[in-house]
């Protein structure tokens, strides 16, 4: 089985996985998400990809139906029904099936959604290549630290970026204030520092992001995890965003302008480094 799926306990292929055509995911986007990165049939940093989908149930009140160890043993099999080494599984968690309503069901069961798709493995560090991002205003709501199904201010903002050509695109609030970028968190050296937007409802706190900052802090690196703006971003001597898919991406054009300086720069090329010792230690 190529793609595996499994819903709520039955496997089938992609292909052929179905849940029904009134799930609040698909008429109201009444869920939750999560994509987890395999490296050679291993599940990476799983317990803290689970911990998270646990926060992002609770803030919009639904209940997972099942246990974190029933699911790691879902996670194993689906993986073990893949034939890749490499790649990612996304999980989905809905309120469930009901008559539409905007008001919680009363009796709905939630429905649990995962498969396996590859993912080619990044190239090697000699071989990354330096992108382009886009800024936009960050129309979206409040309660970003959900991972919300709810994607579209992100889907149209990515489209622009792509459209742009560029790999990006990052959010500013009111001010210019950076917040983040549609699949990503932002870091960049400002004066010596290490600087990320704090862990707040505006942003989605990454799992690479707090493997990322955890590295920072073990390599001894100044950090701040404070707000910064679009003018402060433009002077910055490095710039890098991280996601699951990603990594450590280094970035080194912003709004079609060079950031003029040599990239990746020394704190990105060595976070990358450990990154990836960090993924061969997994394996």
């Amino acid at each position: 089985m190529s793609n595996p799926a499994w819903i709520d306990g039955v496997h089938s292929d992609l292909s052929e996985a179905k849940v029904s055509i009134e799930d609040r995911g698909y008429l109201l986007g009444d869920g939750i998400y999560e994509v987890i990165r395999i490296y050679n049939r291993q599940p990476f940093y799983l317990a803290a990809h689970l911990e998270r989908m646990e926060r992002s149930a609770a803030a919009i009140r639904i209940e997972i139906p099942y246990a974190k160890t029933e699911l790691e043993t879902a996670i194993s099999e689906l993986i073990a029904k893949s034939s890749y080494a490499d790649g990612y599984i996304y999980m989905q968690l809905t309120r469930g099936s009901a008559k539409r309503d905007h008001l919680f069901p009363g009796n709905a069961k939630p429905t649990l959604v995962m498969y396996v798709r590859e993912l080619p493995p990044l190239p090697d560090l000699e071989n990354v290549n330096p992108a382009a991002c886009i800024t936009v205003p960050d129309e979206r709501w409040l309660n970003c630290y959900i991972k919300t199904i709810n994607l579209l201010p992100n889907l149209l903002a990515r489209q622009k970026a792509h459209e742009s050509g560029a790999i990006e695109a990052l959010f500013y609030r009111p001010g210019g204030l950076l917040t983040e970028g549609t699949r990503s968190n932002l870091f960049a050296v400002i004066d010596g520092v290490v600087y990320t937007h704090p862990a707040t409802n505006l942003i989605l706190p990454g799992i690479t992001r707090e493997i990322v900052i955890g590295l920072i802090q073990k390599l001894g690196i100044p950090l701040k995890e404070e707000s910064f703006n679009l003018d402060h971003v433009r002077k910055a001597s490095e710039v890098w965003i991280t996601s699951t898919t990603l990594e450590v991406q280094p970035i080194n054009s912003i709004d079609h302008s060079e950031l003029g300086y040599p990239c990746p720069g020394e704190t990105c090329l060595q976070l990358m480094k450990e990154f990836r010792s960090l993924v061969v230690e997994a394996r």
